[in-house]
């Protein structure tokens, strides 16, 4: 069985990215058939993981607005890690599939016949447009990387309401496996104080552990690779192990 996976946020720089990458680096570390998804018009997931989406014919816009078979644009990477590569050419999917009937289930039709991956991880787009509304109709699950910052949960409400909207209309069995604690202080009182309200405004639940604040996230993408590549022993590599371990148990629950 394949578990589809979303990880959305439509706040940007909430280690929504990183978070793709470095779970999905974990995952394989696991022994997992990973394929990850850059549904960002910035590219950001395909240029952190040492592909110049510049040097790129084919991406995942062909296979969203022209019916190309992903099989012909997914890229293996150095972290063990198969990639369905994005580039600025994605923008414009948004206007090519307003006025396409079933424009929800896109990324699904494209992913359907994908079934030797163990997992797919979605990377959203910092939005709440077509492109997330097609990954979360995709999906089995979606995940939060939140900043634990007051202004950071803001918009959680907003993605809620999305999810709603689609488990009414488009995948009644979309579930929230819940926040993940991102760029984590935890000597702070502050970060402390806003990961308890997030879990008691929302009732989400809390994946374990948070990842901790560190340059070291910064630093991986100038190599092309995953924190797990360049910093294997830095507790936010070990972070995402761990993280990577609670959702594969969490995938083998009953729904």
């Amino acid at each position: 069985m394949t578990t589809t996976l979303a990880v959305a946020n439509q706040k940007g720089g909430v280690a929504k990215t990183t978070t793709v990458a470095s779970l999905g680096a974990a995952l394989a570390e696991q022994g997992n058939k990973v394929l990850i998804v850059d549904l960002d018009p910035q590219a950001c997931l395909t240029f952190s993981l040492g592909i110049d989406p510049e040097d790129l014919e084919l991406s995942v816009h062909h296979v969203l607005t022209k019916g190309l078979d992903p099989r012909e644009v997914i890229i293996e990477t150095e972290d063990g890690v198969d990639l369905l590569p994005a580039t600025i050419e994605l923008a414009r999917a948004e206007a090519d599939l307003l006025t396409r009937t079933g424009r929800e289930h896109v990324v699904r039709a494209a992913l359907e016949d994908l079934t030797a991956y163990d997992w797919i991880l979605l990377d959203c787009p910092p939005s709440l447009g077509v492109l997330t509304v097609a990954a979360l109709t995709a999906a089995d699950a979606v995940l939060i990387p939140l900043q634990c910052e007051t202004l950071s949960h803001r918009g959680v409400g907003q993605l809620l309401d999305t999810v709603h909207d689609v488990r009414r209309f488009t995948n009644k069995q979309l579930a929230v496996w819940g926040v993940l604690p991102t760029l984590y202080d935890g000597r702070t009182n502050h970060a402390r104080a806003v990961l308890e309200n997030i879990s008691e405004t929302y009732q989400l639940d809390v994946v374990e552990p948070p990842i901790p604040k560190s340059i070291r996230f910064a630093e991986a993408p100038a190599a092309g690779r995953s924190i797990l590549a360049t910093a294997r022993r830095h507790r936010g590599a070990d972070a995402y192990r761990d993280v990577a371990a609670n959702l594969t148990e969490r995938a083998r629950r009953p729904a």
